[in-house]
């Protein structure tokens, strides 16, 4: 192959021969020379512009590339952008809140809504020893920033005058800091103490119904009240536990009960009000009580729930029974009359009244001056097996049901020794100890129309399904009774509990107390007053339980439940009445509802009926105790319905019910006033309780 070179290219090897007609070497002519090209510096050169070629192509390729991307990129953002959905953006936003997690524990609230229970987000303080390098520099430290920390157990706590390597890996130094406990100990940077996140269990209104909402432990387990009842719910259930409690009613009920227990110096009482119609406790206090925040530092005797866990003989609030129980048995009308001239006498035991009337008395004027000898001679019509069944109905014989720990079983006579003593004291609420709960709960039916309902401390939806009672009594029954109670309040030993603008109903309960040693003590009561209004229609229960109260000037010297609990009542049911949405009547209402809901106190029989009295003082089908009582022989009829093995068909006098506990059995064990008192029990005594 022969190629051309332009002069610069290096010469030939061997000199050519001039071409014909070329110009001279210095001339303008230029000069033309071949050289030859091998073989392989061809296939160099091709492979060169191959790679030249392909380099191009992809360089086009790339260009064409990105001018496609380019016009995508500006036909999607510019021309036909694709907006994300709503749920796509919030999706792809982070979850952020400052608000605290939700408690372990669920919150108690009153029937309004109103918290009384709250689990809030704090924090323990807590060490590891062996990381403190100096424990009584840090001791110190922590006293300062912390008041009330004892220096010295501190120091013990953080290893101080123990080798490191024998002191403890982890003590708790303060389980309830406070923020600024927090944030002081926190700005000390000790070394080796530390924080742990945990609840603290708070209580707004301190000591407002403590002995319902009991309290919790440290590691805010339930340790007493609803907190203890319920507390799987509240650790599995986040939904507030609403309470029955009006948390208003229950600060004027504590008012009120604390008030009463300061004038008279008592060593505390017991209030309660309740719905008749649910069984619904919209109030409940036991004095003295504590403040729930502090519940493990509160002494035994604060914590002792008289409303649930006291036993108490009830006094003559009880006749509210026999005279109720009476009525419904048809045996007994409200216009008959019985026998109060003189003492009963059993044995060396008698029975008295308080302001003896020496006259025969009707159904309505024992109720009024609460006549212990009237309820005795009525009882002994009824007989033992009529009071058992009655009291069975009423739940006396079993602990109460109700949403509370640790309810005790009443104390009454054994079955075995319900003689002719026992027939006639427990009568009058003597002999025989409930709680102040179960005394009220007993009270609904006599006053609601015969139903009995189980005491609730969990508020009932008006909207959804309501509570299902038991009927105790005829409706007839508890119309009379109703209008009995009124009698009480208008003309009888309830007067202090009268309130201008309602009708109240209530009957007054005067009880011995027993000693700590096992006998009554002298010139030592326990005052209660049971209450209902409005008594046209009953809707509320009320009762005030004052113990061992001192007279003062404005009882005239007595500690009868007339003066010393019946003011109370009448205070709380001016105070509430209205929160409750039953506003006073005016004068001219009153007149004609306390004409319309009262009985005459010296009620002559219907026509056609005969009364029973001084020519008829027992009824058909009187159990053999009536005729005891009167020193007469019962009839064949009487002795055929009598239980084989009683006194009474062995012909056999019982001893009282007092003496058979003190000299044979404890079958009549008396309520205590304190938990100290267990085992007090019924002694003989020369009389009766010989109050109202």
């Amino acid at each position: 192959m022969t190629l051309n070179f332009t002069p610069g290219d290096e010469p030939p090897r061997k000199p050519l021969q001039k071409r014909k007609g070329a110009p001279a070497r210095g001339g303008a002519t230029p000069m033309m020379e071949q050289v030859r090209v091998t073989s392989p510096e061809l296939d160099t050169r091709r492979a060169l512009d191959r790679a030249r070629k392909r380099i191009l192509v992809a360089a086009c390729l790339f260009v064409g590339l990105y001018f496609v991307l380019g016009l995508k990129l500006t036909w999607s953002t510019v021309v036909d952008p694709k907006l994300p959905s709503a749920a796509q953006i919030a999706a792809m936003q982070p979850t952020l809140s400052v608000a605290p997690p939700p408690p372990s524990r669920a919150d108690i609230t009153d029937r309004n809504g109103t918290i009384l229970a709250v689990s809030l987000p704090g924090a323990a303080l807590f060490a590891d020893p062996q990381q403190v390098p100096d424990p009584a520099a840090a001791a110190t430290l922590l006293a300062n920033a912390m008041p009330g920390v004892d220096e010295a157990a501190t120091a013990a706590k953080l290893g101080a005058g123990v080798p490191v390597e024998k002191r403890k890996e982890f003590v708790y130094l303060d389980r309830k800091l406070t923020p600024q406990e927090e944030l002081a100990v926190n700005s000390l940077g000790i070394p080796g103490v530390y924080f742990e996140n945990n609840e603290k269990r708070h209580y707004p209104d301190g000591d407002l119904a403590a002995h319902i909402l009991g309290g919790v432990k440290v590691d805010s387990t339930g340790v007493a009240g609803v907190e203890q009842y319920f507390n799987k719910r509240l650790t599995s259930d986040p939904t507030p536990l609403a309470l029955s409690i009006d948390a208003g009613i229950q600060s004027i009920v504590h008012d009120e009960l604390a008030s009463a227990v300061k004038e008279f110096q008592s060593p505390g009482g017991c209030a309660i009000v309740m719905n008749a119609h649910t069984g619904e406790i919209l109030a409940m206090v036991s004095l003295p009580d504590y403040d729930v925040n502090s519940y493990g530092s509160a002494v035994p005797n604060d914590q002792f729930n008289k409303c649930v866990n006291g036993t108490y003989e009830p006094g003559s609030v009880f006749k509210l029974q026999t005279i109720a129980m009476a009525l419904d048995s048809g045996m007994v009308h409200y216009w008959d009359y019985f026998d109060t001239t003189h003492p009963l006498k059993v044995g060396r035991f008698q029975i008295t009244d308080f302001e003896p009337a020496h006259d025969w008395m009707a159904v309505p004027e024992i109720l009024n001056v609460s006549s212990n000898i009237g309820a005795s001679r009525i009882a002994t019509v009824l007989g033992p097996k009529i009071e058992q069944d009655w009291y069975t109905r009423q739940q006396f014989f079993q602990p109460l049901n109700i949403q509370l720990p640790g309810p005790p079983k009443p104390q009454f006579p054994s079955f075995n020794n319900w003689g002719l003593a026992a027939t006639m004291t427990v009568s009058f609420g003597a002999g025989i100890a409930i709680s102040p709960l179960q005394l009220v709960t007993a009270v609904l039916p006599i006053v609601n129309g015969g139903i009995r309902y189980q005491p609730t401390l969990l508020a009932v939806d008006p909207a959804g399904v309501q509570p299902t009672g038991l009927r105790i009594m005829q409706q007839g029954t508890s119309d009379m009774m109703c209008k009995l109670m009124t009698n009480v309040v208008l003309y009888g030993t309830g007067k202090n509990a009268a309130v201008p603008g309602y009708v109240v109903g209530g009957k007054t309960g005067t009880a011995q107390v027993v000693g700590p040693h096992g006998g009554y003590l002298k010139h030592t009561n326990n005052a209660s007053f049971m209450a209902a209004f409005p008594m046209e229609n009953p809707q509320y229960v009320v009762y005030v339980l004052v113990l061992q109260p001192k007279p003062d000037a404005t009882t005239y010297g007595f500690t009868t439940g007339g003066y010393i609990a019946a003011p109370g009542v009448g205070r709380i049911i001016a105070r509430i009445g209205p929160m409750l949405g039953i506003m006073p009547a005016d004068g001219v209402q009153l007149a004609a509802l306390d004409q319309r809901l009262t009985v005459p106190l010296s009620p002559t029989a219907p026509p056609g009926q005969i009364a029973l009295g001084p020519g008829r003082p027992l009824p058909p089908g009187a159990n053999p105790f009536a005729y005891e009582l009167m020193g007469a022989a019962p009839p064949a009829s009487a002795l055929a319905v009598v239980k084989p093995g009683t006194a009474a068909a062995t012909g056999v006098t019982p001893v009282p019910a007092a003496a058979h506990v003190h000299r044979r059995r404890h079958d009549g064990v008396m309520a205590p006033v304190s938990p100290s008192m267990l085992g007090s029990h019924v002694t003989e005594r020369d009389t009766g309780d010989g109050v109202s």
